[in-house]
């Protein structure tokens, strides 16, 4: 059996180099299983290991059909940003989903022999890979591997988000980039928790998409009438907390405007800190890359602040994070559905045709790499 993996390596000439490489079958130790990977997908977050802050323009395709390598030129000015992982060959995928097809001596280990699990814990681009079973989540009976291969990072994140709001004494949310499979996710939590959230899109498109799924408030950023609509919706709602996908720009001051502008029309006196009304965003994606603007015309009652699904989950506690699991089991081919608008394999993941288009990370294209198809 030949065992393959992606891989992702800055070399010490400042160069990106991906290829498809020749790995060593797993054995599996007393508490993990070797999985037949069949479906992962391709996220936001699994590019920046994929990439390491290339430029890609400069991207050139060498090798064969089936073992293509992909070498680009890294910026100097971000070499000191990556010395930690120059000369390594590092592992890229973040997630993913398969069949069980060998496990360790224990009892946890053997009750998922033959058995599709979905799986988080990294380098799952390959096509056999050995995890512990605390990594894997098993799936319904009659689960495929596709669908169950975006079972962590996009519903673990929507869900974070809800538990987060919740925990922090808010009563509805805000989301950009709402159009996103995680931002369907998002709605169909919310609709189903009976919690308002307010969705921020870019294309008219987006606003039918979300308004046909039950979407009550749904505002377009690209409008002039963008500021009053998103104060009406806040008004609304009541939200005071938003996360962000978008990260750069003027999004999160704009969002903390409104905001303020919401929480101010019940003053009755003058205040020069503003409304009293704590006001958080948190950022968690990064579509545009530059600097974070913050006009300050929120008062003083507000925080924005990064925010990282491993980190939120550590501080909603284990007996939370566990019911999040059970529950995207539970509600794969439903609440936490996703779509996909192009499969490909190992080597076609790495043809400058498709990484152009992944690498866009546009609304409603979103990529599965299947590592057991040749």
């Amino acid at each position: 059996m030949t065992n393959l993996q992606l891989t992702s390596t800055i070399t010490a000439n400042n160069t990106l180099e991906l290829a498809i490489r020749d790995i060593a079958m797993p054995e599996p130790g007393d508490t993990q299983v070797v999985i037949d990977m069949q479906a992962c997908p391709i996220n936001p977050s699994d590019l920046g290991v994929l990439f390491g802050l290339a430029d890609m323009s400069t991207a050139r395709q060498s090798g064969s059909a089936d073992r293509p390598v992909i070498t680009a030129d890294v910026p100097a000015k971000f070499i000191s940003a990556l010395k930690a992982r120059v000369g390594k060959s590092l592992p890229v995928g973040n997630e993913g989903a398969g069949t069980v097809i060998a496990t360790g001596a224990s009892a946890a280990a053997k009750s998922l022999m033959g058995k599709t699990v979905a799986v988080i814990g990294g380098g799952t681009y390959r096509r056999y890979l050995c995890a512990d079973v605390r990594s894997c989540l098993e799936m319904p009976s009659g689960t495929t591997a596709t669908a169950a291969a975006s079972s962590f990072v996009n519903p673990l994140t929507a869900l974070a988000m809800v538990e987060t709001m919740r925990a922090e004494g808010h009563q509805a949310l805000v989301h950009t980039a709402a159009a996103s499979n995680l931002g369907q996710m998002l709605n169909r939590i919310c609709i189903a928790d009976g919690i308002d959230l307010v969705n921020i899109v870019r294309k008219p498109a987006q606003e039918t998409l979300l308004r046909d799924m039950g979407a009550k408030y749904i505002v377009n950023s690209s409008v002039e009438s963008f500021h009053a609509d998103l104060t009406a919706a806040l008004v609304a709602t009541g939200a005071t907390i938003a996360f962000d996908a978008i990260g750069g720009g003027k999004m999160a001051s704009d969002i903390l405007t409104c905001m303020e502008a919401a929480a101010s029309r019940n003053m009755t006196e003058y205040s020069v800190y503003g409304s009293d009304t704590y006001k958080q965003v948190y950022i968690y994606g990064a579509l545009d890359r530059g600097a974070i603007t913050l006009n300050r015309s929120f008062g003083f009652a507000w925080g924005v602040n990064g925010f990282l699904l491993f980190n939120a989950l550590g501080k909603l506690g284990a007996q939370t994070t566990h019911a999040m699991r059970q529950r995207i089991a539970a509600e794969i081919n439903t609440t936490f559905a996703s779509h996909y608008t192009h499969e490909v394999t190992l080597a076609e993941a790495l043809h400058l045709d498709n990484m152009a288009r992944y690498a866009k990370q546009a609304t409603g294209e979103k990529f599965l790499i299947k590592p057991s198809r040749a």
